[in-house]
């Protein structure tokens, strides 16, 4: 293809919307790595500390839509400290001098200041689309920055985010002008919310397809905004309580039946079981159900809501749902790619196993995303009274297009055997409280060839499993290691050997090497591929070996 003009190859590129396949064919040739180069529109960056903002701009000069990660995974659950960097504001200081038609940024584990958002407001005049997943350090001026500066905004996404509240009327801020609003997202705000600003902006925008309200949104302000906006796609419900025999509850049942559209549903912040039948008739069009804030649900009324939901492809839901209700899921969701159960109490299931193996496993095969955590690692089968490995053995087996893989509990290294021989499509697997030896983690280094972020804690793996083949870290984004058997010594040794990766080792305790010997156990340890080095920004207590 070299004797087509440049004009028809980047045409020809246009259609590859994968960034590995964009990858791919800059490979090909050195005029085809031209083209794709001027022709890049959206990058992702899975690792802040990967490459460099002037980095990125020299290899792509006309980037149009960034996704850029910053803390690894396993800042969700409060193991790397609020400290430890992944700094959004040099990356947009650096695009607004080489980017000026950016229009899209989508940050994940960042932290984002209120600075960052004022420039990011004021510098992209066609800016379109902000998401914020697990981001901090901003607050509602920021998000008044946005609302006022933004003219052409179509989508603002917050998600697990604390906001601090310093002025509540920041939907106010949007212009009386301002239509262009295609899916809001505030569901993790807790401050108060300006109802008139919100139902007003609502009836402005007849593109707005995605709405996530607060829980500082009642249920007959809800009733309102559906009248106004019938065309929703994606509904996220705020404060779900009223009495049945109300006014209000009555006009809800009258409006959400007419509803068509919704295919994904969450919220139900605050929630009265028995106001649940009034979501019913929707529920046949579902494809993502999302109710893993949903406490007020109990695992009796759950279990009725899935019998109705049969096209869902994504759920995410409390254990309270317990094991017969997701002997149900299984039975009733057929198409169910994606399954998050998240813990409640101090342990999850008592016959885990016995649920995916017999139920999940058989029935749901188009499994892509499975996770399942038991958080008291001596507790059995409550069947077999045996480890769990069976269970996640039979998940592994038969869903053969998985490629996120969560799971903790009583397991041996028999389930990671399982895992390196059956999971082929594996590209993330996170692991607690598992395992019995090096050859765990063995298993899953050597079997998944497409692994490509592996985060351990509170598992026996040591140096041993560390060391054996550390070329396979050259494949892979990351590695991450928390009260595990690791040394210091073993994190030298790795460093010394792959000079190409960073490893960092985080200790809040000790912040000199002369305290730590090389046998002590290192707190946790975090590896990852970079283009640029140590990073320049780390606090005292990361070590970069």
């Amino acid at each position: 293809m070299n004797y087509f003009p440049e004009e028809v190859l980047e045409h020809v590129f246009d259609f590859l919307t994968s960034h590995r396949d964009r990858n791919a064919v800059s490979l090909v040739c050195k005029s085809w790595f031209m083209v794709e180069r001027s022709s890049r529109r959206s990058v992702f960056i899975g690792n802040c500390y990967a490459v460099s903002p002037d980095r990125l701009i020299a290899r792509f000069p006309r980037v149009r839509s960034l996704t850029l990660k910053g803390k690894p995974h396993f800042a969700d659950f409060n193991l790397v400290p609020h400290d430890w960097g992944g700094y959004v504001y040099p990356w947009i200081e650096a695009m607004v001098k080489s980017y000026s038609e950016l229009e899209e940024l989508r940050l994940k584990r960042m932290i984002v200041s209120d600075e960052s958002l004022e420039l990011l407001s004021r510098s992209f005049v066609n800016f379109k689309s902000l998401v914020l997943v697990s981001c901090e350090g901003f607050t509602t001026d920021g998000l008044a920055a946005l609302a006022s500066n933004c003219r052409f905004l179509k989508e603002l996404d917050l998600q697990e985010i604390e906001v601090e509240e310093r002025r509540g009327q920041w939907l106010s801020c949007f212009p009386d002008s301002f239509t262009s609003l295609e899916s809001l997202n505030f569901a993790c705000l807790k401050g108060e919310v300006n109802l008139g600003a919100l139902e007003r902006l609502v009836a402005r925008c007849p593109n707005l397809k995605n709405l996530r309200l607060s829980r500082a949104v009642p249920l007959n302000v809800l009733q309102k905004i559906l009248i106004q906006a019938p065309q929703l796609v994606d509904l996220g419900t705020g404060s779900y309580i009223h009495d049945t025999d109300s006014e209000d509850y009555q006009k809800m049942k009258s409006v959400i039946v007419k509803c068509k559209s919704v295919r994904s549903l969450s919220g139900f912040l605050d929630v009265a079981p028995h106001c649940i039948s009034s979501i019913y008739p929707i529920c046949s069009n579902l494809t993502s159900l999302n109710l893993s804030y949903a406490t007020g649900i109990n695992g009796t009324e759950l279990t009725k809501l899935i019998l109705h939901c049969k096209k869902l492809q994504r759920l995410w839901i409390l254990d309270s749902i317990g094991d017969k209700g997701l002997a149900v899921v299984a039975s009733t969701c057929k198409e169910l790619e994606e399954l998050r159960v998240f813990p409640s109490d101090p342990y999850l299931l008592g016959n885990a196993a016995a649920v995916t193996e017999e139920a999940v496993a058989k029935n749901c095969p188009n499994f892509t995303r499975f996770r399942l955590c038991i958080l008291d690692p001596t507790k059995p089968d409550a069947v077999t009274l045996q480890p769990l490995d069976e269970g996640f053995g039979a998940i592994v087996q038969a869903c053969k297009g998985l490629r996120r893989l969560s799971l903790s509990g009583l397991l041996t290294d028999q389930v990671f055997l399982y895992i390196g021989m059956y999971a082929e499509q594996l590209e993330m697997l996170s692991i607690a409280f598992a395992g019995k030896s090096d050859k765990g983690m063995l298993y899953v280094l050597n079997g998944c060839k497409k692994l490509r972020k592996l985060e351990i804690r509170d598992s026996p793996f040591g140096n041993g499993a560390l060391l054996r083949d550390v070329g396979k870290y050259e494949t892979m984004r990351s590695l991450w290691m928390s009260s595990c058997e690791v040394t210091l010594g073993g994190c030298k040794a790795l460093a010394k050997r792959m000079p190409t990766l960073n490893v960092e080792v985080i200790n809040e305790n000790d912040q000199m090497d002369d305290i730590l010997g090389d046998d002590q156990r290192v707190e946790k340890m975090y590896l990852y591929r970079t283009l640029v080095g140590r990073r320049i920004d780390a606090p005292d207590f990361v070590w970069t070996l």
